[in-house]
């Protein structure tokens, strides 16, 4: 199979719902099987950004909130929206303090990856922050969280026994346990 192949054909589109974070179009295809079909993509207009935040004694910060798609409360790493056009570091950066009021002098991208590939071309990047300094937290409007410091062994029990559900904080602390294991860090 040559991988740089598409073996879909779009025979039409139609932009179904929009605004200033994310498009839905809906695509008349011919699936790789010779099949007709329709075909949902969900665009979105910025970059995912994941942050975990992780002191010299080997603690890191979650953040709990309601979720409205979910109808649940969560568990998870800061998180949030950076803008195409800024840098995600630059954008990482400001989701830490804004959710947790952390500053951290050393950063280091640790894992990306697409969040939900089959409906969607959201992109992801997760960054391990480091040598924090605390500052005063500044959440969004629509953010009413709690923030939890915890060691960084029960964040993985929390993954393992299905008490961190969401993707991106479920791969990044997968992610920094096994540059722990493997003595990358």
């Amino acid at each position: 199979m040559n991988e740089a192949h598409n073996p879909w054909t779009v025979l039409a589109s139609r932009q179904v719902y929009d605004n200033k974070w994310i498009g839905l179009t809906e695509y008349d295809v011919i699936n790789p099987g010779g099949g007709k079909g329709i075909y949902g993509k969900i665009h979105f207009k910025g970059l995912a950004i994941g942050i975990i935040p992780m002191d010299e004694e080997g603690h890191i910060w979650l953040v709990g909130q309601y979720r409205f798609v979910l109808d649940a409360y969560s568990w998870e790493i800061p998180e949030g929206g950076g803008l195409l056009s800024e840098e995600p570091l630059e954008s990482a950066k400001r989701e830490l303090k804004e959710e947790t009021g952390l500053v951290a002098a050393e950063w280091m991208a640790i894992q990306e990856m697409h969040l939900s590939n089959s409906v969607s071309d959201e992109r992801a990047i997760i960054f391990l922050a480091r040598k924090l300094r605390q500052t005063d937290a500044s959440p969004e409007e629509s953010e009413q969280l709690t923030v939890r410091r915890l060691p960084f062994e029960e964040a993985c029990r929390m993954v393992e026994e299905g008490g961190i559900t969401d993707s991106m904080s479920v791969a990044g602390i997968l992610k920094l346990r096994l540059m722990l294991l493997e003595g990358r860090l």
